[in-house]
């Protein structure tokens, strides 16, 4: 099955590094505001979910190419990304990146992270991408797969998280426990291509910083 998009609302720092993320085959969708950065990117929405508050652009040439609009009201009690990702997982979705939904409000950026720990999205593939970080959730391992340079933290989430074990990591740990008052955790190192986590107990959330390319792409995140 193809993978899915979700462009949140957010910020993209790297438009490059976005577009790269990109693959022929993938179902875009977009949360309200969220369609500005795929019609940047020369994308066309298969849906468009949201109660339309920040929609800038025209709907009627989406529309009239085939874009599905779902209309929420605007009093409502989820965000827009909470709507569309519910909605890309009743359809079925299984691998699902979200663009655009770190950096802005720190509110909604940690609203944003918190929607992928909720348990029945357990068995699923869901990260948080911009390009130039990504984040996830782990409950048992995970393989990264970045370049020498590459930042890796790991942040207990709620509480802390025992058995920990990682491989291609500058500073590993073995069996070891990271705690939620603690930064122990933050900005370790990959010294090759390949890390890997795996996690006895807990709530792990990972993110992986990318190092940029060139200075044109480190330009355009100042």
């Amino acid at each position: 099955m193809p993978r899915c998009i979700i462009f949140a609302n957010g910020t993209l720092p790297d438009m490059h590094s976005a577009r790269e993320l990109i693959r022929p085959d993938d179902l875009i969708l977009a949360a309200d505001g969220g369609t500005r950065h795929a019609l940047d990117l020369g994308l066309r929405p298969s849906v468009i979910i949201g109660d339309l508050d920040s929609a800038t652009f025209d709907l009627k040439p989406l529309t009239e190419a085939g874009t599905r609009i779902i209309r929420h009201p605007r009093d409502k009690n989820k965000t827009d990304l909470e709507l569309a990702l519910e909605h890309a997982v009743e359809d079925g979705q299984r691998e699902i990146i979200i663009l655009a939904a770190l950096g802005g409000r720190l509110d909604q950026t940690l609203g944003n992270l918190s929607l992928l720990t909720k348990p029945q999205y357990a068995a699923l593939d869901i990260r948080v991408d911009d390009g130039v970080e990504e984040a996830f959730f782990i409950r048992d391992g995970a393989l990264i797969r970045g370049e020498c340079g590459d930042l890796v933290s790991l942040i207990p989430w709620g509480r802390e998280v025992h058995g920990i074990h990682t491989e291609g990591l500058r500073w590993p740990l073995s069996n070891e426990t990271l705690y939620p008052y603690q930064t122990r955790g933050i900005s370790n190192e990959m010294p090759g291509n390949t890390a890997s986590i795996k996690i006895g107990s807990g709530l792990l959330l990972v993110i992986h910083r990318r190092q940029l390319k060139n200075e044109n792409q480190r330009s355009e995140t100042k």
